[in-house]
């Protein structure tokens, strides 16, 4: 049986930095202290003019540069976004231009963001096990902070932009697992941005700003979340999806070296290492210099403990990721296989 593993990461992160000495200033109400500890995010960078292409090209340019990979091997190019530079063509097509890949390269987009990275690899590791490809380029890139209006506090303390790009190929041992994934499409509302597609055009009443009662702005046209019902269907979900995946794998908690979820915000990941009953050595937190990357977080944070040392051939990862759809899910990985 054909078998696929992660080979490489490599992010890209843009130059200019916000961080919470900066938001104090824009908005004087809280302190750094205030927000670091609802937070755990000390800066997180924020794109200018960039775009998602600009983005994932680079983090493309890296892996190749970094790995000593051969742009002529790859053959498939999978590119997890939110925020695609025009509704078409697909921005893997310009991503594809940009980085050189064959012609022969397949390439397309999707759109998911916190659990983005684990349907990646899961649609990567089908194009290897059916023989589609030998070697797949996932990238997942996201502009979010441009969709959140400049007075939303609450929402710009949390995110950050970003990209990586993971290299997906034929490989001898199994370094992906088995996965448990899902998607409850009834909560659509309480993550997304209501205008600017079909189903609800730009308007000048798509404009119209409201303002919450703890201050926070913001329009249709501007990204939109449900906070507390997000933490509730987090918590709620991440335990069966879990238990799943464990059982998928045959393995189990005191197997696993290292947990890698979403890194959406401090709270909620200590609500979860709480509710999964996750010792704390085991549990990732990688929030602190980047953010909610959206789609990026969980392969920068591998990308990260890796360099750090914390991550180690052999070692067995489980990762888990939930919010925008609502969509979840979950994997066991077999680093360096």
């Amino acid at each position: 049986m054909r078998k696929a593993a992660i080979k490489a990461i490599s992010i890209f992160l843009p130059p200019k930095i916000l961080d919470n000495a900066e938001l104090v200033r824009q908005f004087g109400v809280w302190t750094e202290r205030k927000i670091y500890s609802k937070t755990g995010i000390k800066k997180r960078h924020v794109v200018e003019d960039e775009l998602v292409s600009d983005l994932a090209t680079a983090a493309g340019e890296r892996l190749f540069e970094e790995h000593g990979i051969e742009r002529s091997e790859i053959d498939f190019l999978l590119l997890c976004t939110e925020c695609p530079d025009y509704f078409l063509p697909a921005t893997a097509c310009i991503v594809q231009d940009r980085l050189g890949l064959r012609k022969s390269v397949g390439a397309l987009d999707y759109n998911l963001g916190c659990s983005g990275f684990i349907y990646g690899l899961a649609l990567a590791k089908g194009l290897v096990m059916g023989g589609l490809a030998r070697k797949v380029l996932l990238i997942t890139a996201d502009t979010v902070t441009r969709a959140v209006h400049p007075m939303d506090k609450s929402i710009r303390t949390l995110l950050g932009d970003g990209a990586a790009a993971t290299l997906i190929e034929l490989s001898e041992t199994e370094g992906i697992g088995e996965f448990s994934l899902g998607t409850d499409g009834s909560g659509f509302s309480k993550l997304h941005i209501q205008a600017g597609a079909w189903a609800c055009r730009p308007s000048p009443k798509t404009r119209v700003e409201t303002t919450n009662r703890w201050g926070n702005v913001h329009t249709p046209e501007h990204l939109y979340m449900e906070g507390p019902e997000i933490l509730k269907f987090s918590l709620e979900t991440a335990p069966p999806c879990m238990a799943e995946v464990f059982e998928k794998n045959k393995t189990s908690l005191d197997e696993i070296s290292l947990v890698v979820a979403h890194q959406a915000s401090r709270i909620l990941l200590e609500k979860l290492r709480e509710t999964l009953e996750i010792p704390e050595e085991k549990f990732v937190f990688n929030i602190e210099e980047h953010g909610n990357t959206a789609s990026s977080t969980i392969p920068i944070a591998l990308h990260d403990i890796e360099r750090a040392g914390r991550l180690k051939k052999g070692d067995k990862v489980l990762i888990i990721g939930f919010g925008v759809g609502l969509s979840w899910g979950g994997a066991v990985l077999t680093w360096g296989a």
